[in-house]
């Protein structure tokens, strides 16, 4: 298996065992954080132009209503989940009443022995997706109670849970025989809610039932490329089974725990797992080809990806999840998504045309919701000496100092659309605490002044800047880090090729954008890395967008006598018209080319 250049895997890899004794970042309240640009842009129309545009009542409640399915799958869990969190971060009344209308509804329709799900009696637990359907209503009944207090939420997620592990446990093979798959596939997400369930009531059987009969501490997951057999290769089972071991470990802190984690990330960061643009997979599967078509980077595989970064960058404190978390975002899961909001893919291919899923139910469109309603927590962490930041967006936190006193963090900044951030840090009085800021592994040394004087330090890229001092109220934090637009060389399937980066963002290229290529291949486009130009501001994607130029021809012309046939116009990696990131050069060992991709 030949390395991916990437310098930062070793940081990882070299944490060790004893990074896992404790947890470096405690994540924040959603509700104790704003965001504006285009995190914040993404939020609102998740919000207002997708969930609340789709129909809750006939596309998601009616099948629970009508409990006639014998298969089938509708993601209501998963909007439930997205629906609370996003109740308790707009505190919009319009959200929170969809969010209590669909709770009411839910609650009311649970079966006295504790059913939640959407099947008719005799396909109960034993079809598939039906344990998978009710593990994440459970899941969304406990954020329900967690932001609003609901205990009848509670009580609700308690009784159902109730019914999977006795009925899951009095007729083990029987439940799992038609499947057909991989059988942790098949239950994605009873752990982690059992799990958390577990954490709120401290009920020993939702515990033993995770440990002694799903047997989560011996699970050695295979890395397994490809949709075939029983799918063991799926992703975001995958990785919601590690997140699962992982929230183990913090019960019963063993080392073995992590194996599946730690070759997830071998596969993704040194086996070619992990794309250009932070996805992975085909057809929801391992696959390490970088081949960029067709069913390339399953949406909840992305979310999940995020998640799961999250979850290490939070126990590790290394940053270096956090550029893998910033480029998944701009990237694949944004891309995900139309620039509207109203519309979500399954897959986010970064050559060939894109499509859309057909509806709002289903995994991905469900995931999707799920994984921004999360992004707001995913900006600032608390830390035992002070607080961290690790995505520079627009944005306000109230959060406490390490004393206990509220501490108020802005940020001001157009990033990624250029690399200035203002961070005001006001604490309530002055106290000596560390703000510790990202340093992306891309960028070099940064000029930073803390009231408008220069503040010395030693730049470690792809690291936290870790700066302490006496903070006093207003206290004005300039970050200028230097972006340019590079060129990031290919690998496997895409050897001979580039992509085109300025910081965390992918470009693309799209033809209607370029209509003199309209009858053209694309694979068959050379590019010059000396005629690459801007970026310049574009709002054709999304409002604050970027774009960029660079001259090109076909590969079959005799060049470079023969000049150029086009100047390419490449905008955001989120253009839903982009079908080529990739592009062929003359010269693949070019100085002008990077061989870092993260």
């Amino acid at each position: 298996m030949r390395s991916r250049h990437w310098s930062g895997y070793a940081a990882i890899v070299m944490m060790g065992v004893t990074a896992y004794g404790g947890t470096a970042f405690q994540p924040v309240d959603i509700r104790q954080v704003q965001t504006d640009g285009e995190i914040g842009r993404r939020i609102d129309i998740t919000v207002y132009n997708n969930l609340l545009a789709a129909d809750l009542d006939m596309d998601f409640l009616q099948p629970f209503r009508d409990r006639t399915a014998g298969s089938g799958y509708v993601g209501l869990g998963k909007t439930v989940d997205a629906l609370a969190r996003f109740a308790a971060y707009t505190e919009d009344t319009r959200v929170i009443e969809a969010k209590d209308k669909v709770i009411q509804e839910i609650l009311a329709l649970q079966r006295p022995d504790g059913y939640l799900g959407f099947f008719k009696e005799e396909a109960r637990l034993s079809s598939l997706w039906d344990i998978h359907e009710m593990s994440y209503l459970i899941y969304g009944l406990i954020t329900e109670y967690a932001l609003f207090n609901n205990e009848h939420a509670l009580n609700a997620a308690i009784k159902g849970a109730d019914y999977i592990v006795n009925g899951w446990q009095a007729r083990p093979a029987e439940t799992t025989a038609g499947w057909g798959i991989t059988e942790y596939m098949g239950a994605t997400g009873i752990e982690p809610t059992l799990l958390r369930l577990y954490g709120l009531t401290k009920d020993t059987r939702y515990l033993d039932f995770c440990t002694h009969f799903r047997k989560l501490p011996e699970w050695d997951g295979l890395i397994v490329s490809g949709r075939w057999g029983p799918i063991q290769g799926h992703i975001y089972a995958y990785l919601s089974r590690c997140l699962a071991q992982l929230m183990l470990y913090d019960i019963v802190p063993e080392e073995r725990l992590w194996t599946n984690t730690r070759k997830a990330l071998d596969y993704m960061l040194r086996g070619e797992g992990l794309t250009i643009i932070g996805a992975c997979g085909q057809h929801e599967c391992w696959h390490n080809t970088q081949e960029g078509a067709a069913n390339l980077g399953e949406t909840c595989a992305t979310a999940y990806a995020i998640r799961w970064w999250d979850d290490l960058l939070r126990r590790e404190g290394n940053a270096l999840y956090g550029d893998l978390m910033e480029r998944a975002m701009y990237n694949a899961l944004f891309g995900a998504q139309s620039p509207d909001g109203r519309r979500i893919r399954y897959y986010t291919p970064f050559e060939g045309p894109r499509v859309y899923h057909k509806g709002d139910t289903y995994c991905c469109p469900c995931n999707y919701r799920r994984i921004v309603s999360e992004l707001p927590r995913m900006i600032y962490y608390q830390t035992a000496t002070g607080i961290a930041v690790n995505l520079y967006t627009p944005s306000t936190a109230t959060l406490a100092s390490p004393k206990g006193n509220p501490l108020e963090l802005k940020q001001d900044t157009a990033y990624p659309q250029d690399g200035h951030i203002r961070l005001t840090v006001n604490p309530s009085a002055g106290e000596n605490f560390v703000v510790q800021l990202r340093m992306p592994h891309w960028a070099s040394k940064p000029d930073i002044s803390i009231n408008d004087t220069p503040h010395d330090y030693e730049h470690t890229p792809g690291a936290f800047l870790a700066v302490e001092r006496n903070w006093q109220p207003g206290d004005m934090v300039d970050i200028r880090f230097p972006m340019s637009l590079r060129l990031v060389k290919g690998r496997e399937a895409q050897a001979g090729r580039a992509a085109v980066l300025y910081g965390p963002l992918v470009f693309t290229l799209n033809r209607e954008k370029n209509p003199e290529l309209k009858d053209e291949d694309l694979r068959m486009l050379t590019i010059d890395p000396s005629t690459l130009s801007g970026p310049v501001p574009d709002d054709s994607v999304h409002p604050g967008g970027l774009s960029c130029s660079v001259k090109a021809w076909r590969t079959t012309t005799w060049y470079p006598q023969a000049g150029y046939d086009w100047k390419l116009s490449l905008t955001v990696f989120a253009d839903p018209g982009g079908e080529m990131t990739y592009f062929h050069v003359p010269n693949p060992n070019d100085p002008l080319l990077v061989d870092d991709a993260w």
